[in-house]
Protein backbone atom coordinates (compact mmCIF):
# COMPACT_ATOMS: atom_id res chain seq x y z
CA UNK A 1 0.00 0.00 0.00
CA UNK A 2 1.49 3.38 -0.99
CA UNK A 3 2.31 5.82 1.80
CA UNK A 4 0.65 9.20 2.19
CA UNK A 5 3.80 10.89 0.89
CA UNK A 6 3.84 8.67 -2.20
CA UNK A 7 0.18 9.37 -2.89
CA UNK A 8 0.65 13.09 -2.37
CA UNK A 9 3.66 13.21 -4.68
CA UNK A 10 1.79 11.32 -7.38
CA UNK A 11 -1.30 13.51 -6.97
CA UNK A 12 0.74 16.68 -7.30
CA UNK A 13 2.27 15.22 -10.46
CA UNK A 14 -1.19 14.85 -11.98
CA UNK A 15 -2.19 11.33 -10.88
CA UNK A 16 -5.89 11.81 -10.13
CA UNK A 17 -6.47 8.27 -8.71
CA UNK A 18 -3.65 8.92 -6.20
CA UNK A 19 -5.47 12.06 -5.07
CA UNK A 20 -8.71 10.15 -4.73
CA UNK A 21 -6.96 7.47 -2.66
CA UNK A 22 -5.47 10.11 -0.38
CA UNK A 23 -8.86 11.79 -0.04
CA UNK A 24 -10.56 8.49 0.81
CA UNK A 25 -7.90 7.68 3.38
CA UNK A 26 -8.24 10.97 5.29
CA UNK A 27 -11.73 12.23 4.50
CA UNK A 28 -13.27 10.95 7.75
CA UNK A 29 -10.79 12.82 9.97
CA UNK A 30 -11.18 16.11 8.09
CA UNK A 31 -14.96 15.73 8.01
CA UNK A 32 -15.02 15.10 11.79
CA UNK A 33 -12.84 18.16 12.35
CA UNK A 34 -15.36 20.45 10.64
CA UNK A 35 -18.56 18.64 11.60
CA UNK A 36 -19.33 20.52 14.83
CA UNK A 37 -17.88 23.80 13.58
CA UNK A 38 -18.99 24.41 10.00
CA UNK A 39 -22.77 24.01 9.67
CA UNK A 40 -23.85 24.30 6.03
CA UNK A 41 -20.28 25.07 4.95
CA UNK A 42 -19.00 21.59 5.89
CA UNK A 43 -18.52 20.27 2.36
CA UNK A 44 -16.92 23.47 1.12
CA UNK A 45 -14.38 23.56 3.97
CA UNK A 46 -13.44 19.90 3.50
CA UNK A 47 -12.93 20.52 -0.23
CA UNK A 48 -10.95 23.69 0.44
CA UNK A 49 -8.66 21.81 2.81
CA UNK A 50 -7.74 19.17 0.24
CA UNK A 51 -7.36 21.81 -2.47
CA UNK A 52 -4.94 23.70 -0.23
CA UNK A 53 -2.93 20.50 0.22
CA UNK A 54 -2.72 20.12 -3.55
CA UNK A 55 -1.69 23.73 -4.09
CA UNK A 56 0.86 23.87 -1.23
CA UNK A 57 3.49 22.26 -3.42
CA UNK A 58 6.50 22.04 -1.14
CA UNK A 59 5.00 22.41 2.35
CA UNK A 60 4.92 18.74 3.34
CA UNK A 61 8.13 16.75 3.00
CA UNK A 62 7.25 13.70 5.05
CA UNK A 63 8.35 15.10 8.40
CA UNK A 64 5.74 14.30 11.02
CA UNK A 65 2.45 12.70 10.11
CA UNK A 66 0.46 13.62 7.03
CA UNK A 67 -2.72 13.51 9.14
CA UNK A 68 -1.29 16.16 11.47
CA UNK A 69 -0.25 18.28 8.49
CA UNK A 70 -3.70 17.90 6.92
CA UNK A 71 -5.56 18.77 10.12
CA UNK A 72 -3.27 21.77 10.58
CA UNK A 73 -4.40 23.00 7.17
CA UNK A 74 -8.02 22.30 8.16
CA UNK A 75 -7.53 24.40 11.31
CA UNK A 76 -6.19 27.31 9.27
CA UNK A 77 -9.01 26.96 6.73
CA UNK A 78 -11.50 27.15 9.63
CA UNK A 79 -9.84 30.25 11.09
CA UNK A 80 -9.86 32.02 7.71
CA UNK A 81 -13.47 30.98 7.15
CA UNK A 82 -14.69 32.71 10.31
CA UNK A 83 -12.35 35.66 9.86
CA UNK A 84 -13.76 36.25 6.37
CA UNK A 85 -17.33 36.03 7.65
CA UNK A 86 -16.69 38.72 10.27
CA UNK A 87 -15.96 41.64 7.95
CA UNK A 88 -14.16 44.42 9.77
CA UNK A 89 -13.80 42.35 12.93
CA UNK A 90 -10.70 40.41 13.89
CA UNK A 91 -11.28 36.86 15.11
CA UNK A 92 -9.15 35.67 17.99
CA UNK A 93 -9.55 31.88 18.11
CA UNK A 94 -8.16 31.91 21.66
CA UNK A 95 -11.13 33.91 22.97
CA UNK A 96 -13.98 33.69 20.43
CA UNK A 97 -16.27 30.66 20.37
CA UNK A 98 -18.62 29.39 17.68
CA UNK A 99 -21.49 30.51 19.87
CA UNK A 100 -20.13 34.06 19.41
CA UNK A 101 -19.68 34.03 15.63
CA UNK A 102 -21.93 31.32 14.17
CA UNK A 103 -25.62 32.14 14.09
CA UNK A 104 -26.72 28.59 13.47
CA UNK A 105 -26.29 25.82 16.01
CA UNK A 106 -24.61 22.59 15.05
CA UNK A 107 -26.48 20.31 12.67
CA UNK A 108 -25.07 17.28 14.43
CA UNK A 109 -27.65 14.97 15.86
CA UNK A 110 -27.05 13.28 19.19
CA UNK A 111 -29.40 10.68 20.58
CA UNK A 112 -28.46 11.11 24.24
CA UNK A 113 -29.16 14.27 26.18
CA UNK A 114 -25.61 14.22 27.58
CA UNK A 115 -24.19 14.07 24.07
CA UNK A 116 -26.25 17.06 22.98
CA UNK A 117 -25.10 19.04 26.00
CA UNK A 118 -21.48 18.10 25.35
CA UNK A 119 -21.69 19.25 21.71
CA UNK A 120 -23.37 22.47 22.79
CA UNK A 121 -20.74 23.10 25.47
CA UNK A 122 -17.95 22.51 22.95
CA UNK A 123 -19.38 25.28 20.78
CA UNK A 124 -19.29 27.63 23.78
CA UNK A 125 -15.55 27.36 24.47
CA UNK A 126 -13.06 29.38 22.39
CA UNK A 127 -12.55 27.93 18.93
CA UNK A 128 -8.93 26.99 19.57
CA UNK A 129 -9.94 25.10 22.73
CA UNK A 130 -12.80 23.38 20.92
CA UNK A 131 -10.44 22.26 18.17
CA UNK A 132 -7.90 21.05 20.71
CA UNK A 133 -10.51 19.05 22.66
CA UNK A 134 -11.96 17.46 19.54
CA UNK A 135 -8.49 16.47 18.30
CA UNK A 136 -7.76 14.97 21.72
CA UNK A 137 -11.06 13.12 22.16
CA UNK A 138 -12.12 12.32 18.59
CA UNK A 139 -8.77 11.79 16.89
CA UNK A 140 -6.98 10.36 19.95
CA UNK A 141 -4.05 12.63 19.21
CA UNK A 142 -1.19 13.09 21.68
CA UNK A 143 -0.08 16.51 22.91
CA UNK A 144 2.86 16.29 20.52
CA UNK A 145 0.59 15.52 17.54
CA UNK A 146 -1.84 18.30 18.49
CA UNK A 147 1.11 20.68 18.72
CA UNK A 148 1.94 19.77 15.13
CA UNK A 149 -1.62 20.65 14.08
CA UNK A 150 -1.80 23.94 15.99
CA UNK A 151 1.81 24.92 15.41
CA UNK A 152 2.69 25.20 19.12
CA UNK A 153 5.09 23.31 21.44
CA UNK A 154 3.92 20.16 23.23
CA UNK A 155 4.16 21.83 26.65
CA UNK A 156 1.88 24.61 25.45
CA UNK A 157 -0.64 22.04 24.24
CA UNK A 158 -0.66 20.34 27.65
CA UNK A 159 -1.32 23.67 29.37
CA UNK A 160 -4.04 24.62 26.91
CA UNK A 161 -5.63 21.18 27.14
CA UNK A 162 -5.97 21.51 30.90
CA UNK A 163 -7.55 24.92 30.42
CA UNK A 164 -9.82 23.64 27.66
CA UNK A 165 -11.12 20.84 29.89
CA UNK A 166 -11.73 23.35 32.66
CA UNK A 167 -13.67 25.65 30.32
CA UNK A 168 -15.70 22.72 29.00
CA UNK A 169 -16.66 21.73 32.54
CA UNK A 170 -17.68 25.33 33.27
CA UNK A 171 -19.91 25.44 30.18
CA UNK A 172 -21.46 22.08 31.05
CA UNK A 173 -22.17 23.42 34.54
CA UNK A 174 -24.01 26.36 32.94
CA UNK A 175 -26.04 24.08 30.65
CA UNK A 176 -27.00 21.28 33.05
CA UNK A 177 -29.14 22.32 36.00
CA UNK A 178 -29.58 18.85 37.48
CA UNK A 179 -26.49 18.32 39.66
CA UNK A 180 -26.79 14.54 39.45
CA UNK A 181 -26.86 14.61 35.64
CA UNK A 182 -23.96 17.08 35.67
CA UNK A 183 -21.87 14.82 37.90
CA UNK A 184 -22.58 11.83 35.66
CA UNK A 185 -21.77 13.82 32.53
CA UNK A 186 -18.44 15.03 33.92
CA UNK A 187 -17.53 11.57 35.21
CA UNK A 188 -18.28 9.95 31.84
CA UNK A 189 -16.86 12.72 29.65
CA UNK A 190 -14.18 10.57 28.02
CA UNK A 191 -16.63 7.76 27.23
CA UNK A 192 -19.28 10.06 25.82
CA UNK A 193 -16.74 11.95 23.72
CA UNK A 194 -15.69 8.61 22.19
CA UNK A 195 -19.34 7.66 21.60
CA UNK A 196 -19.92 10.92 19.73
CA UNK A 197 -16.81 10.24 17.66
CA UNK A 198 -18.17 6.82 16.76
CA UNK A 199 -21.47 8.40 15.76
CA UNK A 200 -19.64 10.84 13.47
CA UNK A 201 -18.31 7.91 11.48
Amino acid sequence: MPSDVELLTAWRAGDKPAGEALFDRHFAAVNRFFRNKAGDDLGDLVQRTFLTVLEARQDFRGEGSFRGYLLGIAYNVLRHHYRDRQVGRAIDVETVSLADVAARPSEMLAARREHRRLLEALRMVPLEHQSLLELYYWESMSASEIGEVLGVPEGTVRTRLRRAKQLLEERLTQLIEDRTVLATTLACLDDWAREIRAALD
